[in-house]
């Protein structure tokens, strides 16, 4: 099947519940694959044969859903961006109106807005902490991230949320997931496009691990010397900010990985 929002998991959980093999698979991908097939047009009857021909391949992800505990950290994540999204707009909304000198109801009604917001989003952050300290295996394992120079509370938290949701057997993977894998575009010697990031995954994610990593390329050693040598090697330094969001989600997983808190692997 192909994800429909929210509205695909109800029926795929039912599903695996029942003992059948699910694949719910990303819909750009289908589409390649389709037109791989030289299907160019995009009806149901055409989307259930490209559905089920892609069923056929051997390289198929079987999908597998959370744990409980997991999803609903992922709910209140999810919630609190939004809250916080909100927050920022109003925030905004409140320098305009007084640079516009705006009336004083709409600033007040802007004011009211922004304490709505801002206790909405004290609410959410007590509730993720709380249902973190609810469950020992979530919690052991934040902590743990956190003990990786330049990873934040927000930061932990949402790489937890990808983490403990895919079962991945590789850093790579977990980089290539979260968009963050390098896309080549190359072809003889008069095709040399410059690498760009996939940019596949959570921009949320992806941002919050942008300012981490520029955290890291200062007090993370490991970080720090990764984003050094690219740097003597020519790298341009937007090129090696990238790799060192790359390494930051090496370390991530391979401090959950091993059950160990993160000891630093440079000389």
């Amino acid at each position: 099947m192909e994800p429909t929002g929210v509205y695909h998991q109800a029926l795929a959980l039912a599903l695996y519940e029942a003992g059948m093999t699910v694949v719910v698979v990303n819909p750009g991908q289908l589409r390649q694959f389709a037109e791989g097939l030289a299907v160019r047009t995009k009806t149901d009857a055409k989307d259930s044969v490209v559905l089920a021909r892609y069923a056929g391949q051997p390289e198929r992800i079987v999908w597998q859903p959370a744990p409980v505990e997991v999803r609903q950290l992922q709910a209140l994540m999810g919630r609190l961006a939004t809250v916080e999204t909100e927050l920022r707009r109003e925030l905004n909304r409140r320098e305009a109106a007084q640079l516009g000198h705006d009336p004083q109801l709409v600033q007040a009604s802007i004011a009211d807005a922004i304490a709505f917001w801002s206790a909405e989003q004290s609410k959410l952050q007590q509730a993720i902490d709380e249902h973190i300290d609810r469950h020992p295996g979530l919690k052991i394992e934040r902590e743990r991230l956190l003990t990786i120079p330049a990873v934040g509370p927000k930061t932990a938290n949402r790489m937890l949320c990808v983490l403990s949701a895919h079962d991945f057997g590789r850093a790579s993977q977990a980089a290539a997931f979260i968009g963050l894998t390098p896309v080549e575009h190359q072809s003889g010697s008069s095709v040399r496009g410059r690498p760009r990031l996939s940019k596949c995954g959570d921009a949320r994610l992806r941002a919050a691990l942008y300012m981490a990593a520029v955290v890291a390329i200062r007090h993370n050693p490991d970080v720090r010397a990764l984003y050094q040598r690219l740097l003597k090697r020519g790298k341009a330094k937007l090129s090696a900010l990238c790799a060192a969001m790359r390494k930051l989600v090496h370390i991530c997983f391979g401090v959950l990985k091993n059950q160990q808190d993160y000891r630093p692997q440079c000389a």
